[in-house]
């Protein structure tokens, strides 16, 4: 049996990444209050109301940047909790504007810390791919994030119900992408159809995670026999416009 191991960063690429993380924080955060100094000093109510609608999306990115924080490294995450976090982060710093509602739903799952936060840009790569390329012609747009455990097998989908007028280019973006997924132990694998774009990422657990997810499942079981009636397999989440 093959075993997927887990190569954590060492101190110094830590140490660099909390840094680089911290000045983002720091100019997001000043860069907001300079701009709301400038509203609250303009006498015009136009320019007023255009400062204060800049520094509400540079608060929605920063609520993006700290929703993919890395968490606890060595310690198992809830991966289901942070994509939903993460996604409806996303929809209100980018997805609304564009009226594009977002559909989230997974399993219980528990991933190692740096691997649920690799899996969290992946989402977030594909979510801003998505939003950029798909045509939605007179549809309602709109975006399935799908989190599934098959066996040990992760499986995160992302996808549109646009039109995909070309094939998809690999560019940087699903180069980056692509190192991600390699760097789980898995792959990308992408289509291309009528009814739109879909990207469909897949990795297998590690150890520590395979235990998690069987603990999880025979706690399942336990309620099954306990409250057949309230048993909920997966979290379903409607997170775009109404």
């Amino acid at each position: 049996m093959t075993q997927h191991l887990v190569q954590l960063p060492n101190p110094d690429e830590l140490l660099l990444l909390r840094e680089l993380n911290h000045r983002i924080r720091n100019e997001l955060t000043s860069a907001i209050f300079t701009i709301s100094a400038k509203a609250v000093q303009s006498d015009s109510v136009a320019v007023k109301a255009a400062l204060l609608d800049v520094a509400d999306l540079l608060h929605r990115c920063a609520d993006v940047h700290r929703a993919l924080r890395m968490p606890n490294q060595g310690r198992l995450t809830d991966a289901a909790r942070y994509l939903q976090k993460l996604c409806f982060s996303i929809t209100k710093h980018r997805l609304d504007r564009l009226a594009i509602r977002v559909l989230f739903s997974a399993d219980d799952l528990r991933l190692e810390g740096e691997r649920c936060w690799k899996l969290g840009l992946i989402v977030s790569e594909l979510l801003t791919n998505v939003a950029r390329h798909a045509k939605f012609d007179a549809r309602h747009p709109e975006l399935r994030v799908k989190l599934m455990l098959a066996g040990n097998v992760v499986k995160c989908g992302v996808s549109d119900n646009g039109s995909a007028p070309e094939p998809i280019r690999r560019g940087r973006g699903l180069t980056i992408i692509g190192e991600l997924a390699s760097s789980l132990g898995g792959r990308v694998h992408t289509s291309c159809a009528a009814e739109g774009y879909s990207f469909l990422v897949t990795f297998p657990l590690i150890e520590a995670e395979q235990r998690a997810a069987g603990a999880t499942h025979v706690a399942k079981l336990k309620r099954r026999k306990m409250r057949p009636q309230r048993l909920e397999a997966s979290r379903t989440e409607n997170l775009g416009v109404s």
